[in-house]
């Protein structure tokens, strides 16, 4: 049986915390910031916890991550 390949798209963007969920970066804060507002910028800033079925997704995408 060969390796299962990642994907490379979804690696460089999935990471995983220490107890094992798949973390995130939030949409919305690329470009065009100085036309936000400070509140809409603070909502975009950190990480998010993958959760509820994007987690199977990530599971299939990522099978080596450990999720």
């Amino acid at each position: 049986m060969p390796k299962m390949k990642s994907h490379k798209g979804a690696a460089k963007r999935i990471g995983v915390t220490g107890s094992g969920k798949a973390t995130r970066v939030k949409s919305w804060r690329g470009h065009h910031l100085e036309l936000k507002s400070s509140r809409r910028k603070r909502r975009y800033d950190g990480k998010a916890i993958v959760t509820g079925e994007s987690t199977k997704q990530v599971r299939r995408l990522l099978p080596y991550l450990g999720v």
